[in-house]
């Protein structure tokens, strides 16, 4: 689209998540009037860490974010995956990590940090909290908004970065609905010390066992602090379920006794507790003048690390489609045949998750993604 054309663009995104708020520094970066509208009433500093991979950090050049985001996050080498008592099963380093002019290493963030960062780079004024959405008119050329309370708002775009129960998906687009993975994730960030010396350098380790019950250690050593995350397999399907010590630290029998010993000692205020979930491919992303973005068009699970990474990825590839197409919908049908067959392939693999007695790689995207 030409210059003249992106300067009048009006974009509306609803959801002010990681994909969400790069969109909205992507897309104002072509010149666009970008409006955010997340729903929450406040940002607060929630979750757990995250990797931002080699490609994504290349992106965050591009913009000229890099330095924003190496402000508040530790580099990392490699991944590491290890049985639950410790031995190395397999160690290789971050994919695509010597792939451009500077080497971009995995960059580890929590996740509160990373939206800081992120909204602080954008205008006063940019965002609006506390709209929840809850109907979309999709009139062609734009569509409206309307929000909880009567407020009404029309765009040229509207992006539905709206995640994994997203309002825009559910009412244009697909009725596809979470599906539960049979497994649950409890959460946590503990200070370097209280890790029993675990916390020996910048890289990922991914303890496993025979039960399915995995453990990832994710160092943020810029905070002197280490993500601590262990997923087990479960029939409950409630979106967060109630956990005890005791339970956790069962979950562990057999794992090294410093994981244990973490374990034990977590405060249980501070465990995130969350039923695992993901959708199933979504066939069509995209109207003329609205479209999916992040977890609303592809949720996946969290074993390949990719679900922040891959919403990123949409965020740049939405702008580049915006500056090569003709027009809106040009630009929707370019950014969907691009980024979707990625994310299908992805969603795939992270539903194969991992199995102790046959890991062969740490990256099985590499022999299916270029």
């Amino acid at each position: 689209m030409r210059t003249s054309e992106l300067e009048n663009l009006k974009v509306a995104i609803v959801g002010g998540g990681y994909g969400g708020a790069v969109a909205a520094v992507a897309l104002s970066r072509l010149g666009a009037t970008v409006s955010v509208y997340e729903q929450a009433a406040a940002i607060r500093q929630v979750g757990a860490g995250i990797g931002l991979r080699p490609p994504t950090i290349e992106l965050f050049r591009e913009l000229d974010i890099f330095d924003a985001i190496a402000a508040v996050s530790t580099p990392s080498d490699y991944f590491e995956i290890l049985t639950a008592t410790g031995e190395v099963i397999q160690r290789e380093e971050w994919p695509k990590m010597h792939d451009y002019a500077q080497v971009n290493k995995t960059r580890f963030i929590h996740r509160g940090d990373f939206i800081d960062t992120l909204l602080a780079l954008l205008p006063e004024g940019m965002v609006h909290l506390d709209h929840r959405l809850t109907e979309i008119e999709d009139s062609g050329s734009s569509a409206t908004l309307t929000f909880a309370g009567g407020a009404t708002v029309t765009a040229d775009l509207v992006i539905g970065a709206d995640g994994i129960r997203s309002t825009v998906r559910n009412q244009l687009f697909s009725d596809n609905q979470p599906v539960f993975a049979g497994a649950h994730a409890y959460r946590a960030v503990i200070d370097s010390v209280d890790t029993d010396g675990l916390d020996v350098d910048d890289n990922l380790r991914l303890y496993m066992n025979e039960r399915g019950t995995m453990v990832y250690f994710l160092p943020l050593r810029h905070r002197d602090q280490v993500s601590f995350d262990i997923t087990a397999l479960s029939a409950d399907d409630s979106w967060a379920p109630e956990v005890t010590t005791d339970e956790l630290v069962a979950l562990l029998d057999g794992f090294d006794e410093r994981l244990v010993n973490i374990t034990r000692n977590l405060d249980l205020d501070t465990v995130t507790s969350r039923a695992v979930f993901d959708i199933d491919p979504v066939d069509r992303w995209h109207s003329d003048c609205v479209t999916l973005l992040g977890d609303s068009a592809h949720a996946m699970l969290h074993h390949q690390g990719q679900g922040a990474n891959q919403a990123i990825q949409d965020a740049g590839g939405l702008a580049d489609a915006l500056r090569e197409a003709d027009s809106v919908a040009e630009a929707l049908a370019l950014y969907q045949s691009t980024r979707k067959p990625v994310t299908d392939t992805l969603q795939r693999l992270s539903r194969e998750s991992w199995d102790a007695e046959s890991v062969s790689t740490a990256f099985p995207e590499k022999s299916s993604i270029t």
